[in-house]
């Protein structure tokens, strides 16, 4: 067994190989960039060693830096993680040259697999279902839009060496294919420095489903059941869970046979996943192999039992499997949601800046959190905006979602925005908890983008009643400050009006043996908890039901998040709730004639020039960040009068691009 190995990556998954090789009794060697110097993953490390400036392409994708600094610390092997360079057969050559030993696949078969093109080739050699397309490299833009005229739309334009959703568009239309292979071809070369990208037939309404696989080095291979990965926004996953509620025993053993097949076709080694795409008729197709550990890899191992990376390793190793296929069994569920640092409300665009707070959710047992953060560290735009992975377990589906539910209730993440809502909102939604799902879901379900989970009218008043409790215990506290000439009599109940969008609801809060009970409306709520003055989170009971609910003071008001939903209340004496309704609305400016940029990012392109008349749909600007390009049209006809903004300028939220006339 490697006495020390190498991470050639970084964040969460860096710090899960960690966690086990440390477990293993390995030591372990952390890079980093610039960007990333009090890293979680360098702090965790036994060693850390610098390979150069933020950008990816200077820093984490240098093969030459990382064969430095495993020089420099005697590493015998390296880990890749996902991302980066952990599916590049020149990283995995370069190793192999060196005498270090790459914990993953060979050579040749991440140079199969790992190209969607030479993947897809083999795949119909080995008998595995494929998807129609053409699986030469496209030259440029107009033969692009032949080709996909011939297959029929819709289509899908790949990046030949894409993942993580980098690389891809759908296509319905000759202009969509025109301005998909553009956009394609620039994040392919940018995230992958590989702009060949191929077109196939879109499937509607498919299922995404994948198949883990893993393999020793003495030809062994078996398949550890599937993943159901269809709920994705932009082609990249955000909730996955094991097993699939969709398929059944006899199309999940044809998948896992046809996954081995082509495993065993390019003697797979290592951790791997085949990745198909499904019909409402069970109907199964192969979309590409992953020649390495997958973000979602946690719910196997609930369900299965095993530690991927500590196999991973083994298998590196030289170690042969232990098990066979007959002893890989099933048991219980599990399900992930991927905490992103975004804005949903924002069309999801990226969010950067410090976590000035940050707590992790407290379970046991039922709770599995990998994260590469803590409290006061930074997201980058250079990176992917990745904070956790949040992942539930139970006996049943059900079990799993609810655990996994009170988990994103109770995770605290402020400084940056974040989709715990909108995990929240999606966990929550009948079709999912029917597990009717599909790749489509997200656009199906939210046409108009996520504007927040509605309140109904119970949880409204439970929300109501935690703020006047909250606040009354606030006063009662402040009751306590000695020295007033004019000491205030102190009650142990209290008469309260809670302002929510300006309407009143009157409410009397008293004390008793275990809490607090607030009559609002009719309605009585008993409140038992351990909630201190101060405490980021409420929780404990109402009426008996845990329930944790998120507290921001807000002014002179508070904000409450719950389950995807959130409540502004100001809670005010009657007096001053009489009072209330005179004060004036203050307005929002318009900003209705600028073009502003929905994140901080790089300005890549201006498409218009000052005087220009602009149609509705046209093309203006093109902003990048987090390595994924963002295409910024004109929302009606106008005319341009003045530029703010350059390509290459580096540019802050709601900044200014283009003002119109």
């Amino acid at each position: 067994m490697f006495k020390k190995i190498l991470i050639a990556n970084r964040g969460e998954i860096a710090c899960r190989v960690i966690r086990t090789a440390r477990a293993m009794g390995i030591k372990t060697v952390a890079v980093y960039s610039e960007a990333d110097a009090d890293a979680r993953h360098v702090r965790e490390a036994d060693e850390a060693v610098a390979i150069g400036p933020a950008p990816s392409a200077q820093s984490y994708l240098v093969i030459d830096r990382i064969l430095d600094a495993i020089r420099k610390t005697g590493a015998e092997a390296v880990h890749p993680g996902y991302g980066f360079l952990s599916e590049n057969r020149k990283f995995a050559a370069a190793l192999e040259a060196a005498g270090v030993v790459f914990i993953g696949p060979g050579v040749e078969a991440i140079g199969a697999m790992g190209d969607k093109i030479e993947s897809k080739k083999l795949a119909q050699q080995a008998g595995v279902s494929t998807v129609p397309g053409y699986l030469g490299v496209i030259k440029d833009e107009a033969e692009a839009v032949s080709i996909a005229r011939d297959i029929g739309y819709p289509v899908m334009v790949k990046a030949s060496a894409g993942g993580g959703g980098k690389g891809m568009r759908i296509a319905r239309n000759d202009q969509e294919v025109h301005e998909g292979f553009r956009s394609a071809t620039n994040e392919a070369r940018s995230s992958f420095a590989d702009d060949r990208v191929f077109i196939e037939k879109y499937i509607e309404h498919p299922r995404h489903i994948e198949i883990q696989v893993l393999g020793d080095a003495h030809g062994n291979v078996v398949y550890l059941g599937e993943r159901e990965c269809s709920i994705q926004r932009r082609h990249q996953k955000v909730i996955e869970e094991a097993p699939s509620p969709f398929l059944d025993a006899k199309t999940r053993a044809a998948m896992g046979a046809q996954a081995v097949a082509l495993a065993k076709a390019v003697n797979y080694r290592s951790a791997g996943t085949v990745e198909f795409i499904v019909d409402q008729q069970r109907n199964f197709y192969f979309l590409e192999m992953n020649t390495r550990l997958q973000v979602e890899h946690p719910v196997t191992e609930l369900v299965t039992g095993l530690d991927l990376v500590e196999l991973m390793i083994r298998v590196a190793a030289g170690e042969k499997l232990g098990f066979k296929q007959k002893d890989v069994k099933l048991e219980g569920w599990a399900v992930e949601a991927r905490v992103y640092a975004e804005d949903p409300l924002r069309g999801f665009l990226p969010s950067t800046g410090r976590l000035v707070r940050y707590h992790e959710p407290a379970g046991v047992g039922q709770l599995r959190i990998d994260s590469g953060v803590y409290e006061g560290a930074e997201i980058s735009m250079f990176y992917d905006p990745m904070i956790a992975k949040v992942v539930g377990s139970g006996t049943d589906r059900r079990h799993a979602i609810a655990a996994l539910r009170e988990a994103l209730d109770s995770f605290y993440i402020r400084g940056v925005s974040h989709n715990i809502a909108f995990l929240s909102a999606l966990l929550g939604h009948p079709r999912f908890i029917d597990g009717n799902l599909s790749t489509n879901f997200i656009a199906d379900e939210f046409p108009e983008g996520f504007q927040g989970a509605p309140l109904d009218e119970e949880r409204r008043r439970q929300l109501i009643a935690i703020a006047a409790m909250i606040h009354h215990r606030t006063q009662a506290r402040d009751q306590q400050i000695s020295g007033r000439l004019r000491p205030p009599r102190l009650a142990s109940g209290g008469e309260w009006v809670v302002m929510v969008d300006r309407e009143p609801t009157p409410v009397t809060i008293a004390e008793t043996a275990g809490g607090y009970a607030v009559i609002n409306g009719g309605a009585s709520h008993e409140l038992i908890g351990d909630w201190r003055i101060g405490d980021p989170l409420y929780q404990g009971r109402i009426n008996g039901q845990p329930i944790s609910v998120q507290i921001d003071r807000v002014g002179i008001g508070y904000k409450l998040t719950h389950a995807g939903s959130e409540l502004s209340a100001q809670v005010l004496n009657p007096r001053a709730a009489e009072l209330a309704r005179f004060m004036p609305v203050k307005t929002a400016p318009d900003m209705s004639r600028f073009l502003l940029s929905p994140m901080p990012g790089l300005l890549v392109s201006l498409a218009v020039t000052a005087g220009q008349e602009v149609k509705a749909g046209q093309e203006l600007a093109v902003v990048e960040a987090m390595k994924m390009e963002n295409l910024l049209r004109a929302e009606r006809d106008g005319k341009v009068a003045k530029l703010h903004a350059a390509p290459g300028d580096s540019l802050a939220v709601d900044q200014p691009i283009v003002e119109f006339a």
